[in-house]
C-alpha cells in the first residue's frame, strides 16, 4: 500500500446514514473497494478498511518521526544546540558532513513511501543505524578501544620441530 493510493480518499462515494441503515451489507461491498463517506445532518464519517487505517496511522505516526529528526539535523547544521536528552539529541556528535549524509540518506528513503512497501523499514534501519553510531562515538571506551595501542603479536609458522 502506498500513500499515493489516498490521494483521491476524499473522491470517494457518498453515503446517508438512512441508505447504510437500509443496506448495510451493499455499503460494506462498496468500502471495499474505496472508502465510503457516512452523511447524517451536517457530519460526516469514513468508512474504509481497518488495514488501510492502520496504514495511514502508521504513515501519519512514521511521518512526524521523520519530520522532527530531520528538524534537529538542520538545526544542528544552523549551528543550534541540541541537549543529548532530546530524542534525537545524539545527532549532536556527528559533523556537519555526516548531518548531511544522514539528511541525504533519510530523505532519499522518504521519497520511496509511495513507490516502496519497503520504505518505512529502511527508515527505521537508517535512523536505527545512525544512532548506533552515534552511541560507539560518544562511547570512552570504544574510542579507547579503537586509539589504543596495537599489542598483538605476528603467529610464527610452526616448526616439525614444535611437534612431539
Amino acid at each position: 500500500m502506498s500513500i499515493g493510493n489516498f490521494g483521491n480518499i476524499y473522491s470517494d462515494e457518498l453515503v446517508t446514514a438512512t441508505e447504510l441503515n437500509r443496506q448495510p451489507g451493499r455499503v460494506l461491498d462498496k468500502a471495499l473497494e474505496r472508502p465510503i463517506t457516512i452523511t447524517r445532518n451536517d457530519q460526516s464519517f469514513a468508512l474504509l478498511r481497518r488495514e488501510e487505517v492502520t496504514f495511514l496511522v502508521q504513515a501519519a505516526t512514521q511521518s512526524k518521526a521523520v519530520f522532527e529528526v530531520l528538524t534537529v539535523a538542520f538545526s544542528l547544521l544552523l549551528g543550534q544546540e541540541i541537549g543529548f536528552e532530546h530524542p534525537y539529541g545524539w545527532l549532536s556528535v556527528f559533523d556537519s558532513d555526516d548531518l548531511q549524509d544522514f539528511i541525504k540518506d533519510l530523505s532519499e528513503a522518504f521519497r520511496l513511501i509511495d513507490f516502496s512497501s519497503q520504505a518505512w523499514d529502511m527508515i527505521d534501519v537508517i535512523i536505527h543505524e545512525w544512532h548506533e553510531s552515534a552511541i560507539a562515538i560518544a562511547s570512552p571506551e570504544l574510542v579507547a578501544a579503537f586509539s589504543a595501542e596495537i599489542d598483538e603479536i605476528p603467529l610464527t609458522k610452526p616448526s616439525a620441530q614444535s611437534v612431539v
